[in-house]
């Protein structure tokens, strides 16, 4: 089983990657990400959702109109872990378009 992070641990990393986007929520990695209509926010979906495929790691995730709302959790481990972290650097490196 993967270890859970310590919170001091994972805003490190939040900050040492420059993960702006993501802060820690209710014990999850949470980010919104906001696009000027509902196609670029679908069109962001689906990239993430290939990626968390090929990673066997899959977000809890909303959508409403332009707007794409992500939580990573390691349900498995009960809380963030590297698995959360590496799937929100490479998230937050695709394109918004």
């Amino acid at each position: 089983m993967t270890e859970v992070l310590d919170p001091a641990e994972v805003a490190g990393v939040l900050v040492e990657r420059d993960l702006g986007d993501w802060e820690v929520a209710d014990g999850k990695l949470h980010a919104e990400f906001v696009f000027d209509d509902f196609a670029h926010a679908w069109r962001f979906m689906g990239r993430v959702a290939l990626l968390a495929e090929s990673r066997n790691h899959h977000p809890d995730w909303a959508n409403s109109w332009n707007r794409v709302t992500i939580d990573l959790v390691s349900h498995d481990a009960g809380g963030i872990t590297d698995r959360d972290l590496e799937l929100a650097v490479v998230i937050s490196e695709l394109p918004r378009d």
